[in-house]
């Protein structure tokens, strides 16, 4: 077997470098519990000096995403000044209406249990969701309880109810609100009464008007929606 000389060693020694960093950065982003504020707070602006070095998940528009995996590049589908919207990388690979999207605020937020947690995410999250199920019946907003999430960073899943839990929803431990800006209150009350420190929220439509709020221990996304494609 020929041996590479220390001559052509040493030619590409800073192209492995460069793709050394590059594979660290991607894999932090698929293991870190601060992946999706990583992704807002680097990967949105394709101009940004050296975006290709600092994201880790780049734009599918961007230079450095050709050739890349869907999972290893992000899709926006909306910014505003306090929120991005993007493609779960769960869509991945499936067929054309699944839905799997993530509203994110910009601000650090942790989660359902981080009092600083804004009350408009859900209406935001709601009129996002309007735009890619048609069915207004059939969109669900979930938020994950700490112990049932891969993210420290506030996100509210844009997903489809699975259409057998409906009744089940009914009689849960759920309440209504007429204004999405009240769920993370009606939710709190909720989660008291039930005597769950840690709870996750699931929002759909009511049977009869407004919104319906459940709260359980467990992932709402995994438990009452279709949050992966077959």
């Amino acid at each position: 077997m020929r041996l590479f000389s220390l001559r052509y060693v040493r030619a590409i020694f800073p192209y492995l470098l460069l793709a050394t960093a590059l594979l660290s950065e991607r894999a932090f982003a698929a293991e870190s519990r601060d992946a999706l504020l990583t992704i807002i707070s680097s990967c949105l602006d394709i101009n940004a000096p050296d975006y290709c070095k600092h994201c880790p998940a780049p734009r599918p528009e961007s230079s450095c995403a050709q050739n890349l995996d869907c999972r290893a590049t992000t899709e926006v589908w909306e910014e505003t000044a306090a929120y991005v919207v993007i493609r779960d990388r769960k869509m991945c690979g499936c067929a054309p209406g699944f839905v799997h999207g993530l509203v994110i605020p910009r601000a650090r937020i942790w989660g359902v249990e981080d009092p600083q947690r804004p009350d408009d995410i859900w209406r935001i999250a709601w009129a996002m969701a309007r735009k890619r199920i048609a069915e207004e019946d059939a969109i669900a907003l979930v938020a994950n309880p700490p112990g049932s999430r891969s993210q420290d960073q506030l996100h509210v899943h844009i997903v489809r109810l699975r259409s057998d839990v409906r009744g089940f929803l009914d009689g849960a431990r759920s309440g209504r609100v007429q204004n999405l800006d009240e769920v993370w209150s009606a939710a709190a009350k909720k989660a008291t009464a039930a005597k769950l420190q840690d709870y996750g929220v699931l929002v759909t439509r009511h049977r009869d008007s407004g919104f319906l709020v459940l709260v359980d221990a467990g992932s709402p996304e995994k438990l009452y929606t279709s949050w992966e494609c077959k």
